[in-house]
Formats: C-alpha cells, sequence, structure tokens
C-alpha cells in the first residue's frame, strides 16, 4: 500500500473516536476513504485542516439495505474499486439484562450485526469478482469476556465475532481476508453521553450495576488505549500479509482476553467428568 496506488478504504461510524482517527490517518497517506456516518456535517467539521480531497463522506443508516448498496456504488463510481473496508459503528450500553428494553436490543443489533451484515452484502460481490479484500471487523475484548451491565454489548460482540469466524473461512476461498480487531479501553468519548446510552428506567436490586456506570462515566479520560496508536494499528493490520484472526488492541485487552481463555479452560476441566458421559457407547 503507497501514496503511488492509493488504498480504497470503505469506514462506518466515522465521527468520532477510533474511527475519527483512523479517517485522519489515512488521508494524511493519500489514501482514499468512504466514510460514513450519521453526520457528514460534524465528520467535516472534525476534519478541519486536514486535505479531504480523496474523501468520500456519506449520511448512511447502516440499518438500510438500500442505503449502504448505495454508499457502496458511490464508492466504487468514485474511486473504481474497493480493496479495505473497516466495519467500525457501535455504541456503548450499560445496564442490566432485566433493564433492556426490547427497544434498545433491536437498535444495538440494528448497527452492530444487522447494519455491517448489509455492509458484508453489499462489498462481497466485490471482493470475490477481484479475488481480493480485507474486512476489518472492529470488536471489543467484550466480544470474548463479558461484564455485568454489559449484557447487550456483549451480546452484539459475541454476535459479530462468531459472523466474522465464519466469514474468514468462506472469503479465503477466493484471496478475502477478515480480520477482528478486540479494543480494549481507549481515551475516546465512548465513555460519555454522546456514545454510551443508559436504560430509560432502572430497577431496585442492581446496586452493583449502578456504581459500575458511575466508576465507567468516571474513567473517561483516564483510559489506558491511545487512538492515534489504535487508528495506526488498523492500518498496520490492513497493509499485512499475516497476522491472527483476532488482534488485541491494549493491555487491558489483553489482560482481560487471557484471563477469560484460563477461565474457560478450567470450566472444561471442572465438568469434564459430566461431558463424557452423554456419548453414545462405542464398540
Amino acid at each position: 500500500m503507497t501514496a503511488a496506488t492509493p488504498t480504497t478504504w470503505f469506514v462506518t461510524g466515522t465521527s468520532r473516536g477510533l474511527g475519527l482517527e483512523l479517517v485522519k490517518q489515512l488521508l494524511e497517506r493519500g489514501d482514499n476513504v468512504a466514510a460514513t456516518t450519521r453526520s457528514t456535517d460534524r465528520l467535516r467539521a472534525a476534519l478541519d485542516g486536514v486535505d479531504t480531497d480523496r474523501l468520500l463522506a456519506l449520511a448512511v443508516d447502516l440499518a438500510s439495505a438500500d442505503d449502504v448498496d448505495a454508499a457502496v456504488r458511490q464508492t466504487t463510481d468514485r474511486f473504481g474499486g474497493l480493496d479495505v473496508v473497516v466495519n467500525n459503528a457501535g455504541y456503548g450500553y450499560l445496564a442490566a439484562v432485566e433493564e433492556t428494553t426490547d427497544a434498545a436490543a433491536r437498535q444495538m443489533f440494528d448497527v452492530q450485526i444487522f447494519g455491517l451484515w448489509n455492509v458484508l452484502r453489499a462489498v462481497l460481490p466485490i471482493f470475490r469478482s477481484r479475488q481480493s479484500g480485507h474486512i476489518i471487523n472492529v470488536s471489543s475484548v467484550l466480544g470474548l469476556t463479558a461484564m455485568p451491565g454489559w449484557g447487550l454489548y456483549c451480546a452484539g460482540k459475541f454476535a459479530l465475532e462468531g459472523l466474522s469466524e465464519s466469514l474468514a473461512a468462506e472469503v479465503s476461498e477466493f484471496g478475502g481476508k477478515v480480520t477482528i480487531v478486540e479494543p480494549g479501553y481507549f481515551r475516546t468519548d465512548f465513555l460519555t453521553t454522546d456514545s454510551l446510552a443508559l436504560p430509560e428506567s432502572i430497577t431496585a436490586g442492581y446496586e452493583s450495576i449502578r456504581e459500575m456506570t458511575q466508576n465507567h462515566l468516571d474513567l473517561h479520560g483516564g483510559q489506558l488505549g491511545d487512538p492515534v496508536k489504535g487508528a495506526a494499528a488498523i492500518i498496520a493490520i490492513a497493509g499485512s500479509t499475516g497476522g491472527p484472526l483476532r488482534q488485541l488492541l491494549g493491555s487491558d485487552s489483553y489482560a482481560y482476553a487471557t484471563a477469560k481463555v484460563d477461565a474457560l479452560a478450567a470450566d472444561f476441566e471442572t465438568g469434564k467428568e459430566l461431558t463424557l458421559t452423554t456419548d453414545h457407547p462405542q464398540p
């Protein structure tokens, strides 16, 4: 990937946070960037001072297949192709499972799963026809492990992880590649009310979740992850011919993920005796 031969990127969720930083760095590299957002005005304001000649800013409702199809067509019409897709759109939601309404759950899955699926259906025919292409799905370490209060967010990210594993095996048949990126806490506005939704009403008995909610809001500004370095890591992933299916980002992500691996192994061994009693008898 060089400035002489610009790479064309399609990135969702770009008006703030990691997505915005990624767009900035890509434009500074001289790449072509189709950037989807709920507000192109906010995106352009955030890119003040950055050369946006290679930017295609797109207001897209990811839950609308027609919107997504049109955005991908505009991308290929403008830039003549497509190389890398980064599914980054998302937001947090902190509430007990009991407090999570049907509307809140459907809205989360519209963004994290159904919207992403719309993007995949739109871009995969392009990647198949050219026998290449890289899909980078931005998950979270909470796609590997769960915490109380994050049930809905984890449900979406766990679903994304399973989808991505299957997808990686499928696209490898025609030269495609999938990477799941699993950040820890990055110093963005993810832990502010701009990006973190809370329940419409709270339920007695979940005092620990109320405490956790406040602790997370208080953490804003003290997160370990640097979004500048995170965006640079995503660019490096796209430029790599190898690399793992899953790429953790951040020391906190590594700590949470490895603890989950250890806990899984312990669970499997604890239940092994009962596990092995459920097969049909072997001759």
